[in-house]
């Protein structure tokens, strides 16, 4: 399900120039309020945080200032709350009351970094359905959505080479037609902090058990990173059918090689597929 959000570019200090001193400050806020009987809670949240800026073109040690603000309404006792999430970045020692380097702004009821990597924004102002959206935190650029909770690991012993992963169910009203085809199941996401490095799609040739697997409400879902074949590493999908029908899970595992999905030699049960997509 894509997200609706704004990126504007910023004035920053260039390699070299003087950073400026500064205080911001931001209050949170709750209100609670009751009207013919309806009680209704508010909630402003902003933090501040320092990051490392990975963005092209900037100083190796060079640092940003993230600012994200959670606005939250909930009438208690009815279902669902309003929210709105929005992203700042700018430069440490550029001015925040200037333009930032990009502002994103997108449903939510909550946000969290990662790694100085990523923007984590949870979702799920529906309660039945948990769902995250990952943002780049350098340059607030959009990577993929993830109905599981985001897998993170390094693809090396020797170093550190983070990788990300997270598997989508695309909702009824996803504007990619090829994601309404009946068979479709999930989208699997493999990815770094700059970039998708391959989406794989996956498919079962019953209908009536694609749409029982595809369902939010009917099956769960997990993602893992386990030691495959000959030591490599693999992703491995395991969906289940929610009770009270029969859980009857399906694994599907797709390895890992040269820093990309191997999907000539991922591991499904018969009648499901694995096909690299593009959006």
């Amino acid at each position: 399900m894509a997200a609706f959000g704004a990126v504007l570019a910023g004035q920053a200090p260039g390699p070299g120039k003087t950073k400026t001193p500064f205080q911001s400050r931001s209050a949170s806020t709750i209100s609670y309020s009751v009207k013919d009987g309806e009680e209704t809670v508010d909630i402003n949240n902003v933090a501040y945080q320092l990051a490392d800026d990975f963005a092209p073109g900037r100083p190796p040690d060079s640092r940003l200032v993230v600012r994200s603000t959670t606005r939250s309404k909930e009438i208690l006792g009815e279902k669902g709350i309003d929210g709105t999430v929005t992203l700042e970045a700018w430069p440490l020692g550029a001015d925040l009351q200037g333009k930032a380097r990009y502002t994103v702004k997108v449903p939510g009821v909550g946000v969290a970094t990662v790694e100085s990597d990523l923007w984590v924004v949870d979702r799920a102002l529906n309660p039945d359905v948990n769902w995250w959206s990952v943002y780049n935190l350098a340059t607030g650029r959009r990577l993929f959505d993830t109905y599981v909770d985001l897998l993170r690991f390094s693809i090396s012993r020797e170093t550190l080479t983070q990788r990300y992963a997270g598997l989508e169910v695309p909702s009824d009203d996803t504007s990619d037609a090829r994601l309404k085809e009946p068979h479709v199941i999930a989208v699997l996401t493999y990815a770094s902090a700059e970039k998708v490095v391959r989406e794989a799609l996956i498919a079962c040739d019953d209908r009536e058990r694609a749409v029982l697997l595809h369902s939010y409400w009917d099956s769960s879902r997990q993602l893992a990173l386990v030691e495959g074949a000959a030591g490599r590493q693999a992703l491995r999908i395991s969906i289940s059918a929610n009770y009270p029908s029969p859980a009857n899970t399906v694994v599907i595992s797709i390895p890992i090689a040269k820093d990309d999905l191997d999907l000539a030699h991922a591991e499904l049960p018969a009648g499901f597929h694995a096909a690299a997509f593009r959006r």
